[in-house]
């Protein structure tokens, strides 16, 4: 009699499916391209590696063309991520999903490439955390990263309280589940639970010192101002992917693991900002896209709706623990006495926890700790989530925008003559220190009328996760002691007419002219003076430039709400002998800014020893007329000049009828001065300097800046260039 066959294998706890893969040995990776088989080109996709790399590439594609589409209504990349998964998973495309992901080849690589992705991801946010301040508010999470950075809000008090309240948040959640986990293997094996507690304590005892204490080495040994070593790279990438292995070993998550180490590397350069630098683009561009979008390929939503009791129970318990940590955040910080759209705002961030949150629900899947149709319900509730979240912060939380409420315009000319006057200085090198100084140090502060210096060192975020905002009297900083000395040292020269504070911000290039905005509109500023971006050496040329310098600049003059100066030094410094005298011109065209510049030359005429010349250049067409109200101002302004030239001011008339006679004026005098005082005139016509602007090189110096700044020109004398502002644009 013959055998009954066997009955069908059982499925999984959890109705997930038994799958029988059949795999070929050897494995078929690389192919010889699509001329294996003439006769069928798509062959080449039953091998491993080109089928992955056309995932990817398919993956990458609709996740921009999303993100594209969706940008303009504030939908984050995260959540277009999100979509893009939706759109590729079975739910949507159905066989053609089964093909291009075969359970044989695709799903099973691309999981391993996401997971890897994964762990690089949370290597580089382990990198960039700052464990000395970790519960200040200047420490970052990564569940709420990418929140705040697409909403540009990160360096905002709200941005910075929100990933200080997600910080402890999160290392309270990880040690109850850490607890949680120790109870459960207590309960099973209470040996091998003090086991495996010993064993993961000597583990981060290697980390975090052994193998701390030899990345301080690397560090050690390379050179000032030299890049960490590439073999010190890929030794500690070695160490990383080790630490995963051995707490995978230990029945840990090997994600813990590689993030636990990636805490260990110091930060900051040159080290860390090293690995961000290497890693970062590719992670989150590339990795973490691909992890995003095949974590919710799994989402089933018709297995949502497939057990009525489930699916009440899957959908009540996210919306109640939303609402639970939603109303805690909001009353915490209503009851604080922090504004009302501040609280809903803050209370909503809190509750967006991207793709840790993402991360979470997958691990409990595999785990079999929820079922396939809970996890379906619980990624589409973080889709709404992350779709409806930066829109409503959006619409709630504008940092800068509030500040101008109520804010009065500030420049120079409408100072109140004993007015004091509150100077913002930006340094971002130390060869910048002197040149500002010294400009301050001209514009004579008295005692009637003193100075309130702010120094703001501006430091470029590299190897940090988070925006960093310190007050040098509260908290001194190491990176910035040299400018901090002479700061210090410039107020008690100037003892009784200066003040001085200094103040350090480290924030990501795009967002460093928020740092400016605020320290204008909190301390009332009339005049912000920053550095050229271009460093020219002793001998009187060009040596190098810097980008972000020069970028920030001109996001600044675009949006400042006070005046502003740039100064071009170009290396002749003031003389030490108290008795010497310096030599300021300030060529007037007329315009607002050209009058602002007039303004700022005639305070440095009341220092005993600068000599101001006021250089006048007009056409024969307008001399004598007054056509307009800017004409007026001009001719009122320029009157006080003349009737005041006496001692060290002087005043020169020189006419000027087309761009190139001015240039040629302005060669013919620069040499006779230290300082050249100019406006800005940014989209001015005048005759004076008709056919100059298709010339110009640096819109943001103008184009009587720009020539002064040229290096075709030959000399020493600094330039400073001033725009004055009148309202918000």
């Amino acid at each position: 009699m013959a055998e009954a066959p066997s009955p069908p294998p059982q499925p999984l706890p959890f109705e997930n499916e038994t799958v029988k893969v059949c795999t070929t040995f050897p494995p078929r990776v690389n192919s010889v391209g699509i001329w294996e088989n003439p006769t069928s080109p798509l062959e080449i996709f039953r091998y491993s590696l080109p089928l992955l790399e056309i995932e990817m590439l398919v993956v990458f594609f609709v996740t921009r063309l999303i993100y594209f589409i969706l940008k303009p209504l504030g939908v984050t990349l995260f959540a277009s991520q999100m979509f893009a998964g939706m759109m590729l998973g079975p739910a949507v495309l159905g066989r053609v999903h089964d093909k291009m992901f075969t359970k044989e080849l695709g799903i099973g690589i691309m999981d391993t490439a996401a997971t890897f992705g994964f762990g690089m991801f949370l290597f580089v946010m382990g990198v960039k955390m700052d464990f000395k301040m970790a519960f200040r508010t200047t420490r970052r999470a990564t569940v709420i990263v990418c929140l705040l950075s697409e909403l540009k809000i990160v360096n905002s008090e709200l941005g910075r309280l929100a990933l200080s309240s997600a910080s402890i948040s999160d290392f309270s959640s990880l040690f109850l589940i850490y607890i949680t986990s120790l109870v459960k293997l207590w309960v099973e094996s209470p040996a091998s639970m003090v086991q495996h507690v010993v064993i993961m304590l000597l583990f981060i005892v290697v980390v975090f010192w052994g193998f701390r204490q030899s990345m301080f080495w690397m560090i050690k040994v390379t050179p000032e101002g030299r890049p960490i070593k590439g073999a010190h790279i890929v030794i500690i990438m070695m160490l990383a992917l080790w630490c995963g292995i051995f707490t995978h070993w230990h029945n840990e998550s090997p994600l813990l693991g590689i993030f636990l180490f990636g805490c260990a590397v110091p930060d900051g350069p040159p080290l860390g900002s090293a690995l961000v630098e290497k890693f970062e683009c590719f992670v989150n561009g590339a990795f973490l896209a691909i992890y995003v979008t095949t974590r919710t390929m799994r989402v089933d939503p018709i297995a949502t709706v497939s057990d009525p009791i489930a699916r009440k129970f899957s959908i009540i318990f996210p919306i109640l623990t939303f609402l639970a940590k939603f109303i805690f955040c909001f009353v915490a910080s209503f009851w604080k006495l922090m504004p009302l759209r501040d609280s809903l705002a803050f209370a909503l961030i809190m509750c967006s926890k991207g793709v840790v949150e993402l991360a979470y629900f997958s691990s409990f899947r595999d785990n079999q700790m929820v079922s396939n149709e809970t996890f379906s319900v619980l990624v589409l509730f973080i889709l709404v989530k992350a779709t409806i979240i930066p829109i409503l912060v959006k619409y709630l939380y504008d940092p800068i925008s509030r500040k101008y409420i109520g804010y009065q315009t500030r420049n120079l000319m409408y100072l109140k003559p004993n007015a004091e006057l509150r100077i913002l200085a930006c340094i971002h090198r130390p060869e910048h220190v002197q040149a500002l100084i010294d400009v301050l140090d001209i514009t004579y502060p008295t005692k009637e009328s003193p100075n309130f210096v702010y120094a703001l060192h501006l430091i470029q975020l590299t190897g940090r996760a988070s925006p960093v905002f310190i007050a040098h009297h509260e908290n001194p900083t190491v990176d910035s002691f040299e400018n901090i000395v002479a700061f210090n040292h410039y107020q008690q020269n100037n003892w009784g007419l200066v003040k001085v504070n200094a103040f350090t911000a480290i924030s990501p290039p795009k967002l460093m002219h928020e740092d400016i905005f605020n320290m204008v509109l909190e301390n009332h500023i009339s005049f912000i003076l920053v550095p050229f971006h271009r460093k020219w050496c002793i001998e009187g040329y060009f040596e190098a430039e810097n980008n972000v310098i020069r970028n920030l600049n001109r996001n600044v003059l675009d949006q400042v709400p006070c005046s502003i100066g740039i100064l071009v030094d170009r290396r002749r410094k003031l003389s030490s002998s108290r008795l010497s005298s310096y030599f300021v011109g300030m060529l007037f065209i007329g315009g607002k800014d050209d009058r602002e510049a007039l303004t700022l030359a005639n305070r440095m005429a009341r220092h005993p020893r600068v000599k101001l010349t006021v250089i006048h250049l007009c056409s024969e067409k307008d001399h004598g007329n007054v056509k307009d109200w800017d004409a007026m101002l001009d001719a009122e302004i320029l009157k006080g000049i003349k009737l005041i030239e006496v001692g060290n001011i002087k005043y020169m008339g020189q006419v000027s009828n087309n761009g190139m006679q001015t240039a040629t004026t302005i060669r013919s005098l620069v040499d006779d001065f230290d300082l050249m005082i100019v406006g800005r005139r940014y989209g001015v016509d005048s005759v004076q300097t008709k056919g100059l602007t298709e010339w110009s090189e640096f819109p943001e110096l103008g184009v009587i800046g720009d020539i002064l700044s040229s290096p075709d020109l030959d000399t020493r004398a600094s330039v400073l260039v001033v725009q004055q502002h009148v309202g918000r644009h």
